[in-house]
């Protein structure tokens, strides 16, 4: 044993998988170990982010430790796997989750503090992984977490962004997007695999041959050649017993350069055109407005699907002299349309690489792939133009037409001369410019489809992809989303966390999210009801010092904390909140109607760089804040506040200081809505629509625990279909209404610019109101009202927060990748 290592191997010869965690002054030499060694000072000249650093390569021995022992398991026990392929994985920082999830948060602590270092310090240190941007990026993460802690033999693929998203900074109430360079400083839990890169082909045309046998033998000819190089980040589940595997992909150039450039005296183009290849894997989802953008996007899409299939047929073959158990060994997930290509390439592979016969590789095809829809959003529907497709990857655009065309002929055999159904099956899209619809493609190629939630699965079998459903009813089923109880309970509220274990007497829950039913009991004891509040307002005192810290904006812990943080989009309907705002400032300054309890709104989330609306909607925010924030008429009543840069560590500030959650999207746009669950977990109620999982959540925790209103779904979209929404219906017929339109169109929000907001009027009023923003806001001001007139009895609200946190149950990431496990993939544990 050496200094180096967190704990003592019981060795081959024990046959267990047990783990003894070592001495608080060990922890303290593996530390200086990796200061010295790995980073190359003495431990009392480290900077805070080479105390990080430190840390966490000490940290890494164990996981490492663990992971190559899990592997082990695998390779002896030869089980099926899932591979997760995701555009996204949210991860947030690692550290703590590492150390508690080893059991090791405590002695890590105890070692630090009597070395004269805070950990809290140092877990400050460390950047978060930008590989994602919002709620696909992040469930992808909390199942990755469900997986390891489950035993179940997962892995996550996704590419290894050098640049996040973007760092928000908000300068004069306008989003400032700075780059997000998050790996600039190291990542100290990246383990890079050189010798497992991978070739990418890409570009090239199509040479139509003939075989020795006389059958159809095409070949792609002329391609270029990416490398995609794995980096590995071990995924430790609660327990520490098993360490997963997310592997994410950097584009790089292959050694050579094109020998006939460099041959033709262009040195600097050879040089350009390598650069060009490592672009691809730069920045999480680069903007596609222009045609080289959508290249781009496309290109890192093929690159995410083409290593992963490469290194699962790899892992596959160690074990394996043919194909012949290939879907009773290897599960693959398509989270979300974006690894559709994984269709054409797993056939591209087994049928021009391996010579299986189509049929028997179209059937392989089918039973490996499953695909999870997450939203029924136009934009994110993805469709490729055929032009593009040729261009980049002819071989995978002639398989999609061949997949197309046998697909079409079953279709027509089973509704003859239905033009119109073929025409909505089909996965070409016909028109001035044809397209491929990725979603058509990854129905057409998986056995099973789910949506993530009740009412999602219901709105996709009905609206997005009925005759799918019509056609393969058996295919169709609902895996509601969860999240991971550890990172967004135990970690991000410890208190509540310890509240919870002492009271039920065990912190089995950690694993088991059903027990923390054993709180009911205890909901009507009023020392709990105390304690319980006791939490709530340590953690918003908490809230406060950063809300000051960042906004230089004084807030009332007292106050009702009323939180809206996501992404910024017409459809998660921020402005709806902004107006209910309104009609409550001017409900003040011209009624002279205080409200019932004091409210802090804070909001957070980060708008599309080329959104418009949706930035605007921001620079709202911000300056209704800076007038109701500075109006003595208010006398503190209501405060606003935007925190800038949301991020996981920021929402994990956030989630547990709330009272209330706000999910206000409109009725049939959320597919499921995670953030709720996170909120509801943490004591916090929802105010919210009919939408995603708010019912699925009211359902469990009690419809009297929640604040549901506005249309439902079934209702907007007859609304829509028969032209028989009017805006301005709304806006004469309420004066709360009209005198909240008429203050946007006013100066009142922007004396130094005015005429700033008067696009509100003209999208609400003269343009439809896509979103229905007038149709639910005299009710979501009237369920803002009951909320305040609820919030004001202290021990009725407390019962209503336990009971949220009592009944969140069904909405662990655990039950989800349960139901996955079970119903989709064929996996079991192995422990």
């Amino acid at each position: 044993m050496t200094t180096r290592r967190l704990e003592q191997d019981p060795g081959p010869d024990t046959g267990t998988h047990r783990h003894v965690a070592l001495t608080v002054s060990a922890f303290q030499d593996a530390i200086r170990y990796h200061a010295r060694y790995s980073l190359g000072k003495k431990w009392e000249h480290c900077s805070s982010r080479e105390l990080f650093m430190a840390v966490a390569f000490a940290v890494r021995d164990a996981l490492i430790d663990r992971m190559l022992e899990t592997e082990d398991r695998y390779q002896q026990a030869d089980p099926k796997r899932v591979h997760y392929l995701s555009m996204e994985f949210l991860l947030g920082q690692s550290l703590r989750n590492n150390l508690s999830n080893l059991g090791m948060l405590d002695p890590c602590r105890e070692a630090l503090r009597t070395m004269g270092v805070d950990l809290d310090e140092v877990l400050e240190g460390e950047s978060e992984a930008a590989l994602g941007n919002g709620g696909l990026g992040r469930l992808a993460a909390c199942f990755l977490d469900s997986l390891a802690t489950m035993g179940m033999p997962g892995y996550g693929y996704g590419i290894n962004y050098e640049y996040g998203l973007f760092k928000q900074a908000i300068d004069g109430g306008y989003q400032k997007e700075k780059p997000d360079n998050w790996m600039a400083s190291g990542n100290p839990w990246q383990i890079e695999r050189p010798d497992e890169a991978c070739i990418v082909p890409v570009y090239g045309r199509v040479e139509h041959g003939i075989d020795r046998t006389g059958g159809y033998n095409p070949m792609w000819m002329d391609w270029k050649i990416i490398i995609g190089v794995p980096h590995d980040m071990p995924i430790i589940g609660y327990g520490g017993n098993t360490v997963n595997v997310l592997r994410l992909y950097s584009a790089r150039s292959s050694e050579e350069f094109d020998m006939q450039i460099f041959n033709e005296g262009d040195y600097l183009k050879a040089v350009e055109q390598q650069i060009a290849s490592e672009t691809i894997s730069k920045v999480l989802y680069p903007a596609d407005s222009i045609e080289a953008g959508r290249e781009l996007r496309l290109l890192q899409e093929y690159l995410l699907v083409a290593c992963a299939l490469r290194d699962i047929v790899r892992r596959y073959r160690k074990s394996h002299d043919n194909f012949d158990q290939f879907p009773s060994k290897v599960a693959i997930q398509l989270n979300d349309s974006h690894p559709a290509l994984a269709v054409a390439e797993l056939m591209r592979v087994l049928v021009d690489e391996h010579a299986q016969p189509w049929e028997i590789a179209w059937e392989m095809t089918q039973a490996t792939l499953s695909y999870t829809n997450h939203t029924l959003m136009p934009e994110a529907l993805e469709k490729w133009s055929v032009s593009l497709l040729e261009a980049v990857l002819p071989r995978h655009l002639q398989i999609i037409y061949e997949i197309n065309r046998r697909f079409l002929a079953q279709v027509a055999s089973m509704w003859p001369r239905d033009y119109e159904r073929l025409r909505r099956m089909s996965v070409i899209e016909e028109g001035e410019q044809k397209r491929v619809r990725m979603v058509n493609l990854a129905l057409v190629g998986s056995h099973a489809v789910n949506g993530v939630s009740t009412l999602h699965t219901q709105l996709v079998k009905t609206y997005l992809a009925p005759d799918f459903a019509q056609l393969w009813p058996e295919r169709f089923s609902t895996k509601t989303n969860g999240v991971t109880p550890r990172r967004w309970l135990l970690q991000a509220n410890p208190l509540l966390a310890d509240l919870i274990t002492n009271t039920i007497g065990s912190n089995g829950w950690i694993a088991d999210l059903g027990k923390l039913r054993g709180l009911e009991p205890h909901v009507q004891n009023a020392k709990f009801r105390q304690a319980f509040l006791a939490v709530k307002r340590v953690n918003k005192v908490r809230l406060t010092r950063l809300i000051y810290d960042v906004s230089r904006v004084v807030v009332n812990p007292d106050a009702l904390f009323d939180v809206h943080i996501k992404r910024i989009h017409e459809y998660k309907r921020q402005l709806l909140n902004v107006m209910q705002i309104v009609h409550q400032y001017l409900c003040i300054i011209q009624d002279g109607l205080e409200p019932p309890v004091p409210r802090v709104y804070i909001f957070a989330g980060k708008a599309a760089p080329g959104y418009w609306t949706a930035k605007q909607i921001i620079k709202l925010i911000t300056s209704v804040g800076q007038v109701v924030n500075n109006d003595p008429q208010v006398k503190g009543l209501i405060r606003v506040v935007f925190l800038p840069d949301y991020r996981v560590s920021l929402a994990e500030q956030i989630v547990p200081a709330a009272d209330v959650n706000q999910q206000i999207s409109m009725a049939g746009t959320e597919a499921s809505g995670t953030g709720s669950m996170k909120f509801a977990m943490n004591g916090a109620l929802i105010v919210g629509t009919y939408d995603g999982a708010n019912t699925e959540i009211m359902e469990e925790v009690g419809e009297e625990n929640v604040f549901l209103f506005g249309l439902q779904a079934e209702a907007v979209r007859q609304m829509r279909e028969r032209g028989s929404y009017h805006p301005r219906d709304y806006y004469h017929r309420n004066p709360h209404i009209r005198r909240v339109m008429e203050a946007f169109a006013s100066n009142l929000f922007c004396p130094n610019q005015p005429g700033l907001f008067r696009w509100i009027g003209e999208s609400v009023l003269d343009h439809g109101d896509p979103y229905f923003h007038l149709a639910d806001l005299e009710s979501y001001i009237d369920t803002q009202n009951r909320v305040a007139q609820a919030f004001n009895d202290p021990a009725g609200w407390a019962c209503k927060a336990i009971f949220n946190v009592a009944r969140t149950g069904k909405f662990s990431s655990d039950r989800a990748i349960a139901e996955y496990a079970r119903e989709i993939w064929n996996i079991r544990p192995v422990l």
